[in-house]
């Protein structure tokens, strides 16, 4: 009976054991138990749209952030090292929590979106970054997102052109891209090498 009782009052384990070792703390996070190979490994085998695209694989996060990072640079050439790796970053809290669609997020409510905000703070200042980025670099990653989800909505998603228009925007002047996704393994590559190409033009300032 005792054993039974000492089970039923147990508090319910809130870390993640990642395939570095590393065990994060879930709701109180350290950026310490963030490393950027675990991060990779968890996008590239998170689906946008919850898998609901076309192909033989699915739209990953990890690819999906690459090309909020480059739509970022062609809105604006100049951007410095450290905000286009905010850029790449910015669905990071995805390799913990998955890709939730935005109409779920919302009724999830405010709880969830401080959960959020907590895991996107310690991996910024994993990679030294300031906790919140400044709110043009947050509009301009917002805005990258969103021509991103255009591409992927239209080509992958089963939106026609006029609706993807109405939820997303039309995409940047000048920008196009042809979505082909990758294996869950090329976009991790693809991920962590672009990271580690920002973090050495981030080293070189």
């Amino acid at each position: 009976m005792r054993k039974g009782l000492h089970k039923a009052n147990k508090e319910p384990r809130a870390w993640q054991r990642m395939l570095s070792g590393r065990r994060l703390d879930l709701l109180d996070p350290s950026p310490m138990d963030i490393e950027i190979e675990d991060i990779a490994h968890g996008l590239a085998r998170v689906a946008r749209w919850n898998g609901q695209t076309i192909g033989e694989h699915a739209f990953s996060v990890a690819q999906h952030s690459v090309v909020v990072e480059e739509i970022c640079v062609h809105i604006q050439p100049d951007l410095e090292p450290r905000w286009r790796l905010a850029a790449l970053l910015h669905d990071a809290s995805e390799y913990v929590i998955g890709d939730m669609i935005s109409p779920f997020k919302a009724a999830l409510g405010y709880d969830y979106k401080l959960f959020e905000e907590r895991l996107e703070h310690a991996i910024h200042t994993r990679f030294g970054l300031p906790a919140k980025v400044p709110a043009a670099v947050k509009k301009l990653i917002k805005r990258a997102d969103r021509a991103c989800a255009f591409f992927e909505a239209t080509q992958l998603a089963g939106f026609a052109l006029a609706e993807s228009i109405e939820f997303f925007d039309a995409p940047p002047e000048g920008y196009d891209l042809r979505i082909q996704p990758l294996s869950a393994a090329q976009a991790q590559l693809g991920y962590v090498q672009r990271y580690q190409a920002l973090s050495q033009a981030l080293e070189a300032e």
